[in-house]
C-alpha cells in the first residue's frame, strides 16, 4: 500500500512539472523554467508585460525581441501560454493565395508554353 501511495504521489509530482506556464502570470523563475527561455528573455518578456498584458501569441511575437514563429512552437511545446491558449502556426498568405487562385483549365497551356508553340 506504501508503495503505490509512492508512484500516485511521485506522479502527482511530475504532472505538476509539466504544467503550462502563463506568459502573462508566471514569474521570472516560473519563465526560466521553461527549456527555451533563459534570463534574458525572461527579462524582455517581463519588461514589455509591464506595459500590458499579452493578447494572444501574435502580440507576444510582435512585442518580444527574439520570439518568432518558430521559438514560439517549441515554447509552446514546452509549456507555455498565452491566455491559456497554446501556439497555433497561422497559414502563410502565400499559401492562402494558392487556395484561392483557380485551377487552369484542362487541356490549357501556360502562357510561356502556348507563346513558344505559336513560332
Amino acid at each position: 500500500m506504501l508503495k503505490k501511495l509512492l508512484v500516485l504521489l511521485s506522479l502527482c509530482c511530475a504532472a505538476l512539472a509539466y504544467a503550462a506556464v502563463d506568459v502573462n502570470q508566471a514569474s521570472e523563475a516560473e519563465l526560466d523554467g521553461i527549456k527555451g527561455i533563459g534570463p534574458a528573455m525572461s527579462a524582455r518578456i517581463l519588461q514589455e508585460r509591464q506595459k500590458a498584458p499579452f493578447k494572444d501569441w501574435a502580440d507576444l511575437i510582435e512585442r518580444v525581441r527574439g520570439v518568432g514563429e518558430g521559438s514560439a512552437a517549441r515554447l509552446s511545446a514546452e509549456g507555455l501560454r498565452v491566455n491559456g491558449h497554446s501556439f497555433k502556426k497561422a497559414k502563410s498568405p502565400r499559401k492562402q493565395r494558392k487556395a484561392q487562385e483557380p485551377a487552369p483549365a484542362q487541356g490549357a497551356q501556360p502562357p510561356a508554353a502556348s507563346a513558344s508553340a505559336a513560332q
